[in-house]
Order: structure tokens, then sequence, then C-alpha cells
């Protein structure tokens, strides 16, 4: 099954009500992945900052001190600001890379949801409502999100396999179907040197567009090659930095619905899941057609 939901925003007054209106859609998604739920928020650039978005199941010992190790391993200035399991490290753009090395080598048991200038990314198992719950989502701001209920059936429920998928700096993706040709495609990819942490199928789908995209295509254009490069029925839901992005497969099977008007553009798997969004009842709605790439860019 597996629930979608997407808002993108046109008018910067809701900026503010980004977190809430989110939450409100996942939530009602939440019979459609009872399992485990992720956000991704695009927010606000900090020029000649990075941020990075760490996941650990020992918080405690793992977070404590983190500032003080990094700056040791690495020279690096990083201000951590602690969100329960997760953090938002932030550092100097150049650093990120250093950073993340010395994470691996040192704190193992850290992982990493995200890195980028806007982006970050929460996830953990359980309830939708929970999870929302335990990062306070409903209290951020942004421009731009995505977020994803799981019903598991292809790995784990574990939070590592929890959608969003990020692959590459300002990226995510979430998904609902199935890529029956991601153990090769997987293969593929890392042979080229794109880095993937599980055996999840979607997250296959967002390193195949962050490795499209460092070929030098948009994000429109790798989703256009998906539709030939990927087996299985698809729905994928992308960010970027300034852009939101939706394309089913050319059989279609998922159910997708897409609505905008003058202040967003908003898609979720099932209508109830806009039906609380301003100005809904004006909205030009819509079923998104197979094999069709659309996308929004601030």
């Amino acid at each position: 099954m597996c629930g979608i939901v997407g808002l993108f925003l046109k008018d910067k007054k809701l900026e503010p009500e980004l977190g809430s209106m989110l939450t409100d859609m996942l939530v009602t998604m939440t019979d459609r992945g009872p399992d485990s739920a992720g956000i991704a928020i695009y927010g606000s650039d900090t020029d000649n900052k990075a941020k990075m978005t760490v996941q650990s199941d020992t918080p405690d010992e793992d977070f404590t001190g983190l500032d003080k190790a990094i700056k040791a391993a690495t020279g690096t200035s990083v201000s951590i600001s602690r969100k329960d399991t997760h953090a938002i490290l932030e550092m100097d753009a150049d650093a990120a890379s250093a950073v993340r090395e010395s994470l691996r080598e040192t704190h193992p048991s850290i992982r990493v949801m995200s890195t980028g200038d806007t982006i970050e990314i929460y996830k953990e198992v359980g309830l939708p409502k929970d999870v929302a719950a335990r990062f306070e989502v409903s209290k951020m701001s942004g421009t731009h999100g995505i977020g994803h209920t799981r019903m598991a059936t292809e790995s784990a429920v574990t939070t590592m396999g929890a959608h969003p998928f990020s692959t590459g700096a300002d990226q995510c993706l979430v998904h609902n179907g199935s890529l029956s040709n991601h153990n090769s495609l997987r293969r593929k990819l890392r042979r080229d040197g794109v880095h993937i942490e599980t055996e999840n199928d979607t997250e296959v789908g967002a390193a195949y567009l962050t490795w499209k995209m460092q070929q030098g295509s948009s994000l429109g254009e790798a989703l256009e090659s998906s539709l030939d490069d990927l087996d299985g029925f698809f729905t994928f839901v992308v960010g970027t930095k300034d852009g939101f992005g939706v394309v089913r497969d050319p059989i279609a099977c998922k159910p997708a619905v897409m609505a905008e008007t003058d202040q967003y553009v908003a898609f979720g798997s099932e209508y109830r899941a806009l039906v609380n969004l301003p100005g809904i009842e004006e909205a030009r709605v819509w079923e998104p057609e197979p094999a069709t790439v659309y996308f929004w860019k601030h």
C-alpha cells in the first residue's frame, strides 16, 4: 500500500504553516502505511552553511559531545540541534564531506538521513501521528516538503527502511509501488560509485535519479529516463532544493491525485489527504497521467 503526500508552496505567507499542513496530510494516510513514517522539509537557506540530518538509536550516548568529537577529528566547528532520535548538524559547506567521513569512522551507529543546504529529513518506526509528534513537525516552516507512510512489503520495518530516501544533496524521494529490477540496478549504481545503504527498492530509485543528475540531467530529464530504465510499477514524488516533481509508471495502477491553486501544488495518494488544505474547494484537481512528468520550481 503506502501513502504519499507532498506540498509545494507558491505563497510565502503559507511557509510558517508547511509543517502543520503536511502533518495533517500525512496522518490522514495512516491506514495506507501504519508501520513507519517520514517527512522531508525544505527550509531556509543559510549562505555558505550546510545541514546534515543524522539519526541514532542511542542518541543520548551518540549526540553528547558530538560537536567536540567532530572538531577534534576534522577541525570543523559544528552546531547541533537535537530532535528526539535525530539531530541537525550545521557546518561550513566545504566541510560537509569531511564531517560525514568522520562520522562513518568514529560514530558508526549514527546514520545520515540527508545532507544539503535546506533539506531536513525525519523518519522512524511507528504510526505517522506519533512520528510527527516526536519531531514536532507541525511547528516546522519551509517552502515545500514531502511525506510517506509505509506498509513494508519488500524489506524490514526499520528506521533506515522508512521513506524519504536521500542519496544526493538536497534530493529526496518517496515511492508507492515495487521495482522489479532494483537488485541489478543497485549493483550497477554501486559500481559507478553511488552510495546505497539499504536493500529497499525505493533507495535504488532515489539513487538512480541522483546518478542521472550527476551526469548532467535535470530532475525532469531524470524522471523521464526513469520511465525507460526502471521496471515495475511506481509513483514517485521527488524533492530538490528548489523543486518538486511527480511521475507515475506507464500502467499507473497506484492511486494518486493532485491539486493546484495560486497558493500551492499538493499531492496525495488519495483525495482525502488534501481536503483540509486552504482553498481546496476552488483548486484544479486531477489525476496525474501515466508516464508523464510533472515538475514545479521556485
